[in-house]
């Protein structure tokens, strides 16, 4: 069987979903919460070590500017309610993408960062404000910068992602099947399915399908 690390996941699908059953878009972004918390604890189940959740890319600043509020509010309002539960639950909280919010949100992220530092039972990273192009060609800014001799180590130095293993599975769900400038270089040998749920309707046992199914392929990383 193959080991599952880390798992990283496109939520796409909660807008569509708020609009369809709420008439809201912010509906559906509620609705994905509930997800979230269900997909943290069946990955604790299956030792899973990292989960990395796309909760906001770079591109996502040209939506509508009342949209990207209440989807500011929504992550100000979790981790302010559940913090001490993940802490508890000895989860560690990762901000990878560049941390220009409201000063209200940055100063809770760094609550939130700072509490469950030490913690190791799972390492969520929020990717917030990310964009991969973004990141490889920080990256390369900074090796250049350094004077470092350009191999892949010392360019990985520079990613938000550093010290963190590359995604062992990519799941989106919402029925798009591209990968929306997320973890372009981690995800080289990642294995990818494409959900046709919308985030909210994705289920526990939807998840524990594609853990089995990842678990019986045979992964040859080029070689035979």
């Amino acid at each position: 069987m193959n080991p599952l690390n880390h798992v990283a996941i496109i939520m796409d699908g909660n807008g569509r979903w708020g609009l369809k059953h709420k008439n809201s878009r912010n509906a559906g972004h509620k609705a994905g919460l509930k997800t979230i918390q269900e997909i943290i604890k069946e990955s604790i189940k299956n030792n899973i070590r990292y989960l990395t959740l796309y909760t906001f890319s770079t591109e996502n600043w040209k939506r509508p500017e009342e949209e990207i509020k209440f989807l500011f509010n929504l992550l100000e309002v979790y981790l302010t309610k559940k913090l001490d539960e993940l802490h508890k639950n000895n989860i560690k909280l990762k901000i990878i993408g560049n941390k220009k919010f409201p000063i209200k949100l940055n100063k809770i992220l760094k609550q939130a960062e700072k509490k469950t530092y030490f913690n190791t039972k799972l390492q969520i990273n929020l990717a917030l404000n990310y964009g991969s192009k973004a990141e490889i060609l920080e990256a390369v800014k900074k090796i250049k910068k350094s004077k470092l001799e350009i191999n892949e180590d010392n360019f990985l130095r520079y990613f938000h992602t550093y010290k963190i293993p590359d995604p062992d599975i990519l799941i989106r769900t919402g029925n798009t099947r591209r990968l929306s400038n997320f973890l372009l270089w981690q995800m080289a040998y990642s294995e990818i399915y494409f959900v046709k749920k919308l985030w909210p309707d994705f289920i526990e046992k939807d998840y524990k399908n594609i853990i089995l199914d990842f678990k019986k392929i045979k992964r040859n990383f080029g070689a035979i």
